[in-house]
């Protein structure tokens, strides 16, 4: 584009062009032996070993005797037209056309059951295959009233889900998903509108908006998907639901919508120290007399002393839970163990 014998001077030119007069002045530079010495290794390293990134490269090459930066290495990767082979981001994209509803939950107080439902959609590998696993979740409870196992991502089986949670569970105020194109399709916000559900959409990219479903994935896949390789659709159909009415009975609670007691603990009243964590311990040792945990240990130290706490493993821990509640015998042991500003009872959530 640039003519040298062109009578208009080649600043002109470059600026007619909208290009840098650098790159007009710039002669390429032949690179150096060493440079390619390199370059011939990181392709042979790259072969071998495929996932390996700037780093991983730069450590095998430092580690052949040579002296050579992670910037460097990046540098000539790109030259070379070469990279790490990694899973990367794959987040949930709306159809276009479709509509994206606003965040409705931010700052907003879940107080009580079937005020907010979420649902999403999660990948579930098999021996052989894949499946897609979507849930409807109680964001109150934590309950799963409804799933689907299906082959496909079509909306269909998202939809027979909600029908389904509605037709056993009543109806919620607000309904919240990710901006998928299952979501966001006018079979399923329609089904939303004619039940005056008000419908809301995490933001893009925001994995915390919808995070109580996320949570229930990371139970199915690390307690049931990961145990066992599916041989067919029809066995993980089965399996999947059978775990599901277990996780659904392992968060009941007596007083039905209350999230589950997951910790008691006991705050010691001695200031940092070898004899508040003796408080703390034998307070604990006492305590799991009673309850029989398969879990505890001593928390601290901090401004409030040590915390002897006990984590219930099971979903027995309910019944654990109530029983200590009742038990004016088991208060009493543990009062007289500890100090006396050390019979404060504590729940953490799940």
């Amino acid at each position: 584009m640039i003519d040298r014998t062109h009578d208009l001077p080649i600043v002109r030119q470059a600026k007619v062009l909208n290009i840098s007069r650098g790159t007009v002045y710039y002669k390429p530079r032949a690179v150096s032996t060493e440079e390619l010495k390199i370059m011939r290794r990181l392709d042979e390293l790259h072969l071998d070993y495929p996932f390996a990134g700037s780093r991983m490269l730069r450590d095998m090459l430092n580690r052949e005797g040579g002296s050579i930066g992670r910037r460097h290495v990046s540098t000539l990767m790109k030259r070379m037209g070469i990279e790490a082979i990694y899973r990367r981001p794959n987040t949930s994209k709306p159809a276009p056309g479709h509509r994206i509803y606003p965040y409705l939950l931010r700052g907003l107080k879940v107080e009580r059951a079937n005020q907010v439902w979420a649902m999403d959609i999660s990948y579930i590998p098999m021996a052989r295959g894949f499946v897609y696993l979507a849930a409807v979740v109680d964001w109150f409870s934590r309950r799963v009233l409804s799933h689907r196992v299906s082959i496909t991502m079509e909306a269909a089986f998202c939809v027979e889900a909600v029908e389904e949670a509605l037709a056993k569970h009543g109806k919620p105020e607000i309904f919240n998903t990710d901006q998928g194109s299952q979501f966001t399709c006018t079979d399923f916000t329609g089904l939303l509108i004619e039940n005056g559900i008000a419908i809301s959409m995490d933001g893009k990219g925001s994995w915390r908006d919808n995070v109580f479903v996320e949570r229930l994935w990371r139970s199915v896949k690390y307690e049931e998907v990961y145990l066992k390789a599916y041989e067919s659709v029809s066995e993980a159909r089965a399996s999947i639901g059978r775990y599901l009415d277990f996780y659904n009975r392992a968060s009941e609670h007596p007083s039905v919508y209350v999230i589950e007691g997951k910790r008691l603990c006991w705050l010691g009243c001695d200031p940092v120290g070898y004899f508040g964590f003796c408080s703390a311990r034998l307070v604990m040792d006492c305590a799991a007399d009673v309850v029989r945990a398969a879990r505890a240990k001593i928390q601290g130290p901090s401004g409030k002393g040590w915390m002897a706490s006990i984590s219930l493993a099971s979903a027995a821990s309910l019944r654990v839970f109530g029983a200590i509640c009742m038990s004016r015998a088991a208060l009493l042991r543990l009062s007289q163990c500890s100090f006396p500003s050390s019979a404060g009872l504590c729940t953490g959530m799940r």
